[in-house]
């Protein structure tokens, strides 16, 4: 997918579109410039098969990851994330390989849906001129739309409201508890079958939408693009 970047051309963000650096100054990039928590989580390796080469999460469970490349390596990680780039640069010193993960319910919150329908939403939402945070676009074509956090309280009734029933839209929010990947880092799906890929802003950071939209501003172009998708 290519989703056209539509950030202010004069930001000053030194966040990456790919990866450029070490993962251990892009985490410490994160926590510095945006103020976000950063974990460290597992991550790809290769291993030989009877097929060749394949890429495995580093947690050691096989196919039966359910998230292989991009998941806490640790049952108590929310205490393991940090704001501190000091702290996230030496986290990954520990261990350079390992994923760049953003706790959700904290700075933000992530409004989750399917890339086909988030395309749809974000192009009607540039038309609408809506205010608009950062995007992740994941592997397993999903999109995910930064806002405020406290979402996950308000969509059911807002989606009401516009005449939906929460369980028919494919459409969930991440919030406290929760996590996402964040660009660019790489992980797979799960099963024998995983499709890998990198975790890519959709919408980058940059210093104009350092602020971030409440969910009321989004959920009515969401969940229209969503309930379009439910019905094909």
């Amino acid at each position: 997918m290519n989703v056209k970047e539509t950030g202010s051309p004069t930001t000053t963000s030194r966040i990456p579109r790919q990866r450029t650096e070490p993962l251990a100054d892009i985490a410490a990039r994160y926590a510095e410039e945006r103020h976000w928590d950063v974990l460290p989580g597992t991550w790809l390796e290769q291993v030989e098969g009877h097929g060749g080469a394949a890429e495995r999460c580093s947690c050691g469970s096989g196919a039966g990851c359910p998230a292989p490349g991009a998941h806490p390596a640790r049952k108590d990680w929310s205490t393991q994330a940090t704001g501190s780039a000091v702290v996230a640069r030496r986290l990954w010193s520990k261990q350079p390989k390992a994923s760049i993960l953003l706790p959700t319910g904290r700075s933000f919150d992530a409004l989750d849906v399917p890339e086909s329908a988030g395309c749809l939403a974000l192009a009607r939402m540039e038309r609408m001129e809506a205010p608009l945070g950062p995007i992740v676009s994941t592997p397993d074509r999903r999109m995910l739309f930064f806002v405020q956090p406290g979402a996950g309280a308000k969509v059911p009734g807002l989606v009401r409201k516009l005449g939906w029933s929460a369980s028919s839209l494919d459409l969930s929010v991440r919030g406290e508890g929760d996590l996402v990947p964040a660009p660019p880092t790489r992980y797979g799906t799960p099963g024998a079958a995983s499709r890998i890929g990198s975790a890519q802003w959709a919408r980058q950071p940059t210093a104009s939408n350092r602020w971030l939209p409440d969910v009321e501003e989004l959920i009515s172009p969401l969940a229209y693009a969503c309930g379009r998708e439910s019905v094909r």
